[in-house]
């Protein structure tokens, strides 16, 4: 068992270093490109039939530290918005707690085609970069705990975290993009942390999991990536600031209609 983590811990970190770089640089959930390279991986390491489960589960748990390193240097740059955190946070817990606890009650399949639509449409979202209304602005709290419940519940249902689809929001309503980038990254925390916890509950019974797992977490490959990450996306939260973030999400998109295509087609 040992030997085996040995040839897998490679691809853990590699996945880790470019996850924690792009999550930094663009407020992503790295989950966009954990998922579909756990799953295929594990189809090679592990001999389990909750591929998908445990991959989102995992990514969940790596995006809890990655978002720390993240945030921290966001904040340095004075660019989170932490009223905005306040406002989100309370749907965004209750909705990500849900939202893994009820993986147990999807197929691997079903998990695998909803991750890829939503990726899908982020990657559109992505390239065409949509105008909001100039006027419209954030709505209070209600608005934002029913917004946030639903970030919360989606994110953690497919494991990407709570920035890809906090992003999009904020600057729907007229948050400027760092900002939103910022603010997104902090609200992966809660994303993450309540989602994990529902991910470890759901799978807790579940049956043939590897070893080395709690519940739907696989904890070598946790490891694997949250080592290299937190290296990383300091890094690229330093260069948000520096670099054209408009025209690299539109090549991101790109790549992330390239994994959703695995996800979709071959998961």
């Amino acid at each position: 068992m040992f030997e085996q983590l040995l040839y897998e811990l490679p691809v853990y970190l590699l996945t880790g270093a470019f996850v924690g770089f792009a999550a930094g640089l663009l407020g992503i959930g790295g989950g966009l490109i954990i998922v579909p390279v756990l799953t295929t991986a594990f189809v090679y390491f592990l001999d389990t039939e909750h591929i998908v489960h445990l991959a989102i589960g995992t990514s969940l748990a790596t995006i809890l530290i990655t978002s720390l390193s993240s945030v921290k240097a966001h904040h340095g740059h004075g660019a989170v918005r932490w009223d905005i955190v306040k406002l989100l946070v309370l749907g965004v817990l209750l909705g990500a707690f849900f939202g893994g606890w009820s993986s147990q009650f999807f197929s691997s399949s079903v998990l695998g085609m909803i991750f890829g639509i939503l990726e899908v449409l982020i990657a559109i979202n992505m390239l065409l970069a949509f105008k909001p209304n100039p006027q419209r602005e954030l709505p209070g709290l209600p608005g934002n705990t029913l917004a946030g419940g639903l970030i919360g519940s989606l994110a953690s249902l497919v494991g990407i975290g709570g920035g890809t689809l906090t992003t999009p929001y904020l600057v729907w309503n007229n948050v400027s993009m760092h900002q939103a980038i910022a603010t997104s990254a902090a609200v992966s925390l809660p994303v993450a942390l309540a989602g994990s916890i529902g991910f470890i509950l759901g799978g807790i019974e579940a049956q043939n999991l590897p070893a080395y797992s709690t519940g739907y977490i696989y904890w070598p490959a946790f490891a694997g990536i949250v080592l290299a990450s937190v290296f990383t996306a300091p890094l690229g939260a330093r260069l948000a600031h520096q670099l054209p973030v408009k025209t690299l999400k539109r090549v991101f998109g790109v790549f992330l209609l390239i994994l959703a295509s695995k996800m979709l087609f071959f998961t």
